[in-house]
């Protein structure tokens, strides 16, 4: 909406990763597992982009996230507007649900 455009929204951004853990759970190294810190880097640098629509930016989070850790197998993005503003009706949210798969587990994005 134009006024949310001037004022901004707040958002609550839920990720759900999986991963291919078994070289991790041996050698317990950090380079091979993904970083939820780093994770959270590429969420709000994706959150940063202005768009119109949550699925656009729940699916570019995903997207993301995918290409730029090839040991995830599928990520689950929950985007969700705190307090829309949605006339007559007051609730604590509206959103989105996006689940993707890499292109390794043969699925189409």
């Amino acid at each position: 909406m134009p006024q949310e455009r001037v004022v901004g929204a707040d958002f609550l951004v839920t990720v759900e990763a999986e991963t291919n853990q078994t070289a991790s759970v041996e050698s317990d190294q950090l380079t091979d597992t993904v970083s939820y810190a780093d994770m959270a880097d590429t969420i709000r640098e994706e959150m940063s982009k202005p768009s119109k629509l949550l699925e656009h930016v729940a699916g570019r989070i995903g997207h993301s996230l995918l290409r730029k850790y090839p040991t995830l197998t599928q990520v689950t993005v929950r985007l969700t507007k705190l307090t829309p503003p949605i006339a007559g009706l007051q609730c604590e949210g509206a959103g989105v649900e996006i689940s993707l798969k890499s292109v390794e587990q043969n699925s189409v994005f």
